[in-house]
């Protein structure tokens, strides 16, 4: 079952070209890379790096809602390392990952009731949600 949207806060427009081998451009300019197949020896980034990246920026400020619902600031130095593989079962291709955090300074307890409540709330985390494998581990 999708969710409808009530209110559209932000829409990311870009224009690709070429697929895996080509580039991508957002409508204000902001974004502008080239793109190339994983492990080409081509310039240029591809889709699983450019969603880790997404996800990582996006799941960081998920976990800054749930710390400040508890009148807590994340640690300065919070990281997302996230991990995306593109892998094959059967002739099908599919996506995993993992997101490796640290929360350097906080209870581990604390620290897992933040990971937790941000991958409930954060739509990269709803949007793979049942779709493929997910870990979080905190580091």
């Amino acid at each position: 079952m999708t969710t409808t949207i009530e209110k559209v806060l932000y829409t990311g427009k870009t224009h690709t070209t070429g697929g895996r081998d080509g580039a991508a451009r957002s409508s204000d300019a902001q974004l502008e890379v080239k793109l190339s197949p994983p492990g080409s020896a081509h310039a240029g980034t591809n889709p699983e790096q450019l969603f880790a990246a997404g996800w990582s920026a996006c799941f960081i400020g998920a976990m800054g809602l749930a710390a400040g619902k508890r009148k807590l600031r994340l640690p300065a130095d919070t990281a997302v390392d996230a991990e995306v593989d593109l892998g094959m079962t059967g002739d099908a291709y599919f996506l995993q990952a993992r997101l490796n955090i640290s929360l350097p300074g906080l209870e581990p307890e604390v620290a897992r009731t933040l990971i937790e409540e941000a991958h409930q709330t954060c739509p990269y985390s709803k949007a793979t949600r049942g779709n493929i494998n997910v870990e979080l581990n905190l580091v």
